[in-house]
This record gives structure tokens, C-alpha cells and sequence, in this order.
């Protein structure tokens, strides 16, 4: 008598190019996810993949509320989108990730951590390591930080900083601004904007501590990573702090 061979289903990804498609974009993504995507053979596993070309109309945040409603992919499967080489793939990837992490946040992290090789642009940074890696260290201690810190890698440089983010809005400044400072003399401008950015927020919660770092460091400070600092400051203070 013949066994039944149990075949693995097949993975198919549907790519949806988009550009200012936030009314319609939801309701595609429904469709096929509660329609077309069931009545196909079942030796098919579904995936959509959302390519979208910077919409200003919210595409992005729509794609992003879809990927927390239809977040069940295996790591595996996200594993395969973070090494391909087309940024939209790796960014679909993380966004989901970050969903996951809230069902299981030390899996999560750790496959996170093994991926930064992945994590290669501002925007999957910034979307991403202070609700992956942010949140996971906020009780912990953050020695991972201090080494990405010096790293010859420019992403694991502005995931030091920006990581910080989780913590500096629950007031808590100490790794922000000791980070900041190893950063100071930092060449990249993207490394400028984020320091300036996480200053910024320091001061939006606590004027008095970060002018008081900018009062010993200003002086030393790329001109970028300054003007970030102080983007909330009056017309006086920001013309005494530029002319260093």
C-alpha cells in the first residue's frame, strides 16, 4: 500500500507597487488575505510584499497596520526578506518583526541582533531598534550599546544611539548622553543628525540636562549634529550655541 507523501506547501509572494494608494491599498490587502488567498490550493503559502515608493499620503502607515493585523510568519520566512538585497524586502521583513516581538521578545531580540548586517539604512534602523532592541534592554544592562558604539560599522553606530530612544522617553538620559559623547567626533553626518535627534528629545523632556551637555561640548560639536540639538531652541539661544 502507498504512503502519502506529506509535501511541504510552496511559498508564492504577491508584489504590490505603490505610490499614493493609502484609500486603497487596506482594502486590497484584506481582500486577499480574507478572499482570494483561501480558496487557492493549499500547497501554496501566500505572501503579500508591499513596495512602496515614499507616499506622502500614508501608504506606509496603512502597509504597516496591515502587517500587524497578518503578522504570522515564521521567522524563517523573515530570514529569507532580510538577506535579499532590495531594501523594500528587508524593511517588509523588520515590520513584521517588530510585531512578533511582542509575542516573544528574547527570540525576537536575539534574531535581531544576529541580523544587523541587515539593518543598513536610517529608516529600518529607525523604525525598528527602539522597539526591538530599546524595549528588550530597558531593565538590562546595555553593554551591547557601548560596543556598537565604536563599531567600524555605520548602522551598528546609529543603532547605539537611536536604541536609546526607548529609554530617553521614560526620562531616563544616562546611556544617551554617554553614548552621545563617544559620538562627538563621529565623521558621518548620519551619526550627526541621530545624537542631535536623541539631544533634542532629551531637551523636549529636560531642557536644563541637555543644555548642560551642550554647554561642555558644544564647542567640539560637527555643526549638523549642533543645529539637530538645538532645532527647538529660541532665536537667542540658537545664535549663542552656533557661534562656537
Amino acid at each position: 500500500m502507498a504512503k502519502a507523501i506529506n509535501s511541504k506547501p510552496e511559498t508564492a509572494v504577491i508584489v504590490i507597487p505603490t505610490y499614493n494608494e493609502a484609500e486603497n491599498i487596506g482594502r486590497m490587502i484584506e481582500y486577499l488575505c480574507t478572499k482570494t488567498f483561501p480558496s487557492l490550493d493549499k500547497k501554496w503559502q501566500m505572501k503579500i510584499l508591499v513596495v512602496d515608493g515614499n507616499s506622502p499620503d500614508g501608504t506606509g502607515k496603512v502597509v504597516e497596520k496591515m502587517a500587524k493585523k497578518y503578522k504570522d510568519v515564521s521567522l524563517k520566512e523573515i530570514q529569507k526578506l532580510l538577506d535579499s538585497k532590495i531594501h523594500e524586502y528587508r524593511l517588509t521583513g523588520l515590520l513584521v518583526l517588530v510585531e512578533k516581538y511582542k509575542e516573544d521578545k528574547e527570540l525576537v531580540y536575539n534574531f535581531y541582533i544576529k541580523n544587523f548586517r541587515n539593518i543598513n539604512n536610517w529608516d529600518l534602523v529607525d523604525l525598528t531598534a527602539p522597539k526591538i532592541m530599546g524595549d528588550f534592554l530597558k531593565d538590562k544592562k546595555k553593554d551591547i550599546l557601548y560596543s556598537l558604539a565604536i563599531s567600524d560599522d555605520l548602522w551598528e553606530r546609529r543603532i547605539s544611539i537611536i536604541v536609546t530612544f526607548a529609554v530617553i522617553k521614560d526620562n531616563d538620559f544616562k546611556d544617551a548622553l554617554k553614548i552621545s559623547k563617544i559620538l562627538l567626533n563621529d565623521k558621518h553626518d548620519l551619526i550627526h543628525k541621530a545624537v542631535g535627534w536623541m539631544l533634542r528629545e532629551i531637551g523636549k523632556r529636560d531642557k536644563e540636562v541637555e543644555t548642560e551637555f551642550l554647554d561642555k561640548h558644544y564647542r567640539i560639536m560637527p555643526r549638523t549634529m549642533l543645529r539637530y540639538s538645538i532645532e527647538k531652541f529660541n532665536p537667542r539661544e540658537k545664535e549663542f550655541y552656533m557661534k562656537k
